[in-house]
């Protein structure tokens, strides 16, 4: 589909990676990205915000290839049939990606602004090395920024029986973007009762955080 980004975005290039490949198992098995939250699905409110960033957007789906086609330059899908995990996802899209960073989120954390991805693409390593952001001392994998040159060393991972995007990493040096532990643009949406009660939380509480000024002032 044609796409443009903005010029800032066009003086550092980056792909994004979308993972929308999972089995939804706290979800009763539905495609996450497709669920519907203040009448759009959850990749539609992810895709708007990092559209402006990027000219490849790819989206990792294992099904509904047809529906997810108008949120995405490029689809790809797992080399495994069997929801073998984001790695799988990631190295699909490593793999197709045309710049040499790929911004890597999961597709049910609409909460995510243009403050925190442009804070992403500002901190990456002049090192070449992974930015991962971690949140109250833990990693968060679906928050991550990897260089493409990564791609052999995470695929020899996969091959050795790694499947853990995080530990995957974690052998090659990897950088921390710390935000808040109450930072709410983190929140994933798990399970039905989780994004039924995000409507409200969002309504009542992050809207009036971010009025505020939180949306921006969370990154440390």
């Amino acid at each position: 589909m044609p796409s443009t980004c903005s010029p800032e975005a066009a003086s550092s290039p980056c792909s994004v990676l979308l993972l929308a490949g999972g089995r939804g198992a706290r979800m009763g098995g539905r495609d996450k990205g497709l669920l519907v939250w203040k009448d759009k699905p959850l990749i539609a409110h992810v895709q708007a915000i990092v559209r402006p960033f990027t000219d490849d957007l790819i989206i990792s789906c294992n099904r509904n290839a047809a529906r997810y086609r108008a949120y995405a330059d490029q689809l790809v899908e797992d080399s495994q049939k069997d929801f073998p995990g984001p790695l799988a996802g990631v190295l699909a899209g490593l793999a197709v990606a045309h710049h040499p960073w790929l911004l890597v989120l999961a597709c049910d954390a609409p909460n995510i602004d243009a403050a925190l991805i442009k804070a992403m693409l500002e901190a990456r390593p002049a090192s070449g090395a992974a930015l991962m952001i971690q949140q109250a001392g833990q990693w968060q994998p679906m928050f991550s920024l990897i260089p493409t040159a990564l791609l052999p060393q995470l695929k020899q991972a996969w091959d050795d029986g790694e499947r853990s995007l995080l530990r995957a990493l974690l052998k090659h040096e990897l950088m921390a973007l710390t935000c808040a532990g109450d930072d709410l643009r983190l929140s994933n949406f798990n399970t039905p009762e989780w994004l039924a009660g995000q409507s409200l939380a969002r309504t009542e509480g992050l809207d009036a955080a971010l009025v505020k000024g939180a949306g921006t002032e969370s990154l440390k």
